[in-house]
């Protein structure tokens, strides 16, 4: 095939589904909290205090054992908000109501006097027998029909124009602190999109948990998340901070999503830290560790996949589109997958980098993988 780069660090169609005989603690798939462990809040350095880390920081620092790892990935959480997309705030229960109207999932979230409404249609599959897994796009699900056709898997789509309404595309976006997320929390705008993007999810997500799947008929242990490009970088921050996801699926998420910001610091022509769009991250990032100054980032983006661990993700790219940086995204997929691999579950991480194709069209050649992953974590056959 012409230019054409497949590789995969978990085939799907090789790896034995089991649990090693080894492992002594049995690894969830998916959890039923946002964050399944609350851990103290971390102090964290002052940016002239970081130390310059030439290769990608160790996601597994300080963690021998699986109990270790939600501390670990708490910490990393905390730095890619602090230094990265901006803080992804908490609310309480009481500050959020839903109700279904027909098919549609509505959300109201209070706060400060002020409300905030998502709404979504559930669609439904003509197949199979409710509760349904369900599959949520970021913006829209870029994926083909086909790799749904024959499975009982329901979709809707995560509008996100309902939090923050900026777009690349729109010439009336509305700037920093006028989005309605801004509204409900003005002391975060400065945030970056995708932080707002990633708490309007969770808050979406809030509204199947608590109308239950009796109401929703969707199967709640089995909630995916997919999108690409600019969607497939915010389904892979929507995907990490919510653990509640058990599948995420980032399609040709490019710069800012799965490359790694060191590695895309070392190419030419693609999306890197000093070239990419700043509505969607905090403007002190580039500030702060544009050019030589990547390498004081305490983080890296491989981490930010390592937060999906334990549960699924995979990553798909599309070489033929430089800017995509999917040479940078395949040493930080590298480097992520040794975290499913600590813990003996490396068949829940996949990474597929296949050219010949448009942008966000997946070729038929990837439909298998795709479908074993919606196969094994949405439908566990």
């Amino acid at each position: 095939m012409k230019k054409n780069l497949c590789f995969f660090l978990a085939l799907t169609f090789a790896v034995c589904f089991q649990q090693s005989s080894a492992q002594k603690v049995k690894i969830p798939k998916v959890f039923d909290k946002e964050n399944s462990i609350i851990v103290p809040s971390f102090k964290l350095p002052e940016v002239k205090d970081l130390p310059e880390i030439r290769e990608l920081p160790d996601p597994l620092l300080g963690v021998k054992k699986y109990k270790d790892w939600a501390v670990r990935r708490s910490e990393i959480a905390a730095q890619i908000q602090r230094y990265g997309i901006g803080e992804k705030p908490s609310l309480e229960k009481t500050q959020i109501s839903s109700f279904m109207d027909g098919d549609t999932l509505v959300v109201e979230v209070s706060r400060n006097d002020k409300k905030l409404v998502l709404k979504s249609e559930i669609i439904y599959p003509k197949i199979g027998t409710p509760p349904y897994a369900l599959m949520i796009g970021t913006s829209m699900i870029s994926l083909p029909d086909e790799v749904f056709q024959g499975r009982p898997v329901a979709k809707m789509v995560f509008h996100e124009a309902q939090v923050n309404d900026y777009s690349q595309w729109r010439k009336d976006h509305k700037e920093r602190g006028e989005h309605s997320f801004d509204k409900l929390f003005p002391e975060y705008k400065d945030n970056g999109a995708y932080s707002e993007w990633a708490w309007g999810f969770s808050r979406l997500v809030d509204g199947l948990f608590l109308l239950g799947e009796e109401k929703t008929k969707i199967d709640l242990k089995h909630i995916g998340v997919t999108g690409c490009s600019y969607a497939g970088k915010m389904a892979l921050y929507c995907g990490a901070f919510d653990e509640r996801i058990a599948l995420v699926i980032a399609q040709e998420p490019g710069g800012g999503g799965a490359a790694a910001w060191r590695v895309s610091h070392t190419l030419d022509g693609v999306e890197d830290i000093d070239k990419t769009d700043y509505h969607w991250f905090l403007e002190s990032q580039k500030e702060n560790f544009s050019g030589e100054n990547v390498y004081r980032l305490p983080y890296d983006q491989h981490e930010l996949c390592a937060m999906v661990c334990p549960r699924a993700l995979l990553l798909l790219g599309n070489p033929d589109f430089k800017w995509l940086a999917d040479e940078s995204m395949k040493v930080s997929a590298e480097a992520a997958q040794k975290v499913w691999e600590k813990f003996k579950i490396s068949n829940r991480f996949g990474v597929s980098i296949v050219g010949n194709h448009g942008h966000c069209r997946l070729p038929e050649v990837q439909f298998p993988e795709v479908e074993k992953f919606i196969d094994n974590f949405l439908l566990e056959k």
